[in-house]
Parts: C-alpha cells; structure tokens; sequence
C-alpha cells in the first residue's frame, strides 16, 4: 500500500509494481495521479489521507505500507498505520521527532521505518555503517541538494515536492553537534562553496538535517548543510527577514492574510517542474574515524540525472528507490526488527546495508566512496 502518489510516490509505485512479487495499491486525492499509477499496473484508490480515518481505511488489508505523502501530514500519517498494526515505511519530512513513534511501534509489534530517502535516509545509512566500521568516528559531514538541471532567473531552483516543505528548512533552526555538544544556528548561515565535479560550484548553508543521528549516532561532530546554486541563500534570507515566510496574520487591503500562505502559494508554481524540466541530485558524505590506530576520511559522492529511459526525475528516483530499497528489506525479511527504526539503525547491519546500495546500483544511482589515509 502506497500512501501518496506524487512524484516521489509515483516512482516508489514503479519500482514496486517492476518487481514481481509485490501487488500495489495506492491511494491519492488526486485522481489525475491515480489513474496514472494504473498504467504501471498498480490498482488505485482516490481519498483525502489528511483524514486519518481514511488512513485507516485504506490500509486496513495491507501487508506493507509505504508513506509518501506530505511532510506536514507524515506524522500524524506514520501513527495512524501504527494504531492500524501495520508496519510501514515512511519518506516524509515532517518536523516531529520520530521518537514520539517508538513506543507505539513496538506495541504494534511491525518495523516502522522512517526518514528513508536520500537526506535523511541515504546519508543516515552511510554513518551508522562508516560508526560499526570505525573503532572510533570524530567526524560527520553531509552535503545534499536536489536542483533544476538549466539554471533560470529568478530563483534558478525549482522543487520536485511541496515549497512548504523546502521553506520549512529554510526557517526551522539548524542543530548541529561540535565537540560532543548540541548547538543551534539559524538555517541559511555558513554558506560556503563546494566544487562537484561535472556539475560546478554550488553554495552549502545549514540547514536541520540531522534529525535521529543527534540521539542515535555518537560522532561528536556533525553538520549537514543544503545544496542550492549561489546566491540562493541570500534570497531566501531575504523573504525570511522580510516577513514572507512568517505564519503570523497580517492586514492587507484585501483583509487578513498570512504571508506564508501567499508566498507558497506564488512559489508553487515558480518552483514546479514542467514537462520537459531535467533535474539533478547530488549528495556527499564525508566521515573521519580511527581503525586500527589509523585515521582515516571516507568520502561518498553521487551525482544523479534525470533518466530519459525511465521519464523519472533524478530526487523522485534517489528518494524514491531509497524508500523501496527499505521496504525490500521489510517484506524479504531482512528487517525484521519491531519497532522504530531509522536508517542508521539499519546501516549497522551489514548485509542490510548492501542490499540497499545494491538495489541502488540495479537502478544506476551510485554511491562511490573514496578512502584517504590522515
């Protein structure tokens, strides 16, 4: 059962309906989008799921539920299968701690597995495994960005998903961790450049990525920063100082507005990708441990295109094969562990952690991973 069938979600149904094994059903308001997902040979349901009854409802029968719907409705989503004793796992974004899951997973008796798309998701997996490998790890570095391949004034940026939730990291505060201790910094500060070879220079800036690894992961340092084109920072700090982002009313001439509303209502469309539109996901990781008295850094780099043979955009495929690669792992029985789980839980797992970089590789999405003696 897929819940949402949005980009991300309409890949996630792709790749679940290629596989032999699986009998797909997803549920959507849009019945556009659900038509569409029967063409793939998955059956199709239209409901309102912001209406948890009707997540009760829609998954009632299934065996696995997969969460792809927007981040601003994810928890409440992940809860309601819970309460249904279904396992699941989720790809939305939402802003609550997954650990308010925990114990409602474990009395459901499933895995509920959540943030598994690329980061979070992808990036979690690498530092759980890179922490099982070190005798030590003193170092966590995340770079990630999903981008409009043709750069377009004026944002030259466009989203593969909902702008409330690319503003909600451009307002959340971002937590990082220096020297063993949490610290906070406003999102889009620290911006610095990073050189990604066949793609140029983009601008990194802070934003709350880590999320789970502040209570999971014992690196004593760790950031993850946002990948945009320069000069974007600046613009979205400009709408945030200016008041755009704000969700407290206003009096307009109109009557009572609330800004934020408005502008993501005008960057809705600005940021929607067209037919046509090509897109890029670029991620890299860098971890510093010690094994064996040696230190070492591990760099993982992927640059990832939309892909012409399949009509998929580049974050729906690395989020989307992340989040089935997961739920391979749930319905095959290599995961079989009840409760809350998060990737790097998984990444400590060894044969877990190959076979999802390995159903990456099936469908070219690579991760390559450089190795420097300190």
């Amino acid at each position: 059962m897929v819940l949402g069938g949005g980009r991300v979600g309409s890949a996630i149904v792709r790749d679940l309906t290629a596989e032999n094994d699986f009998d797909v059903l997803v549920v959507d308001i849009d019945p556009v989008a659900v038509e569409n997902m029967t063409h793939f040979g998955a059956d199709g349901v239209v409901a309102d799921l912001s209406q948890v009854e009707n997540v009760s409802r829609a998954v009632q029968d299934a065996d696995l539920v997969v969460g792809a719907v927007p981040g601003f409705m994810g928890y409440r989503t992940v809860k309601r299968v819970l309460q249904e004793g279904r396992p699941i796992v989720d790809i939305s974004f939402f802003e609550e701690d997954s650990a308010g899951l925990e114990e409602l997973a474990e009395s459901a008796g499933v895995p509920c597995l959540v943030d598994c798309g690329v980061a979070p998701g992808l990036s979690n997996l690498v530092l759980g495994n890179r922490e099982e490998y070190f005798d030590e790890t003193e170092l966590y570095v995340c770079f990630a960005g999903g981008l409009p391949k043709e750069r377009v004034w004026p944002w030259e940026y466009k989203a593969p998903f909902s702008p409330a939730d690319v503003i909600a990291e451009y307002v959340r505060p971002a937590r990082q961790r220096r020297a063993g201790r949490e610290v906070t910094k406003p999102a889009l500060t620290d911006v610095e450049l990073i050189d990604i070879p066949g793609v140029g220079s983009l601008e990194a800036f802070n934003t709350d990525g880590l999320r789970s690894l502040l209570r999971t992961c014992s690196t004593p340092n760790m950031v993850e920063k946002t990948l945009r084109y320069p000069g974007h920072a600046n613009q979205m700090k400009v709408l945030r100082e200016g008041g755009f982002f704000s969700s407290d009313p206003i009096q307009a001439a109109s009557g009572s507005v609330i800004p934020r509303d408005v502008t993501e209502s005008l960057l809705f469309d600005a940021w929607r990708f067209d037919d046509g539109d090509l897109d890029l996901t670029v991620l890299r990781i860098v971890v510093e441990g010690t094994k064996d008295g040696q230190q070492e850094r591990h760099t993982y780099n992927l640059v990832d295109h939309y892909n012409p043979a399949t009509d998929t955009m580049s974050m729906a495929r690395t989020t989307g094969y992340t989040c089935t690669a997961m739920a391979s792992l749930v319905a095959r029985g290599l995961w079989t562990q009840p409760g809350l789980a998060t990737p790097e839980i998984v990444g400590r797992n060894q044969e877990a952690y190959d076979a999802v970089i390995a159903h990456l590789r099936q469908r070219d999405v690579y991760l390559d991973m450089q190795v420097e003696a300190l």
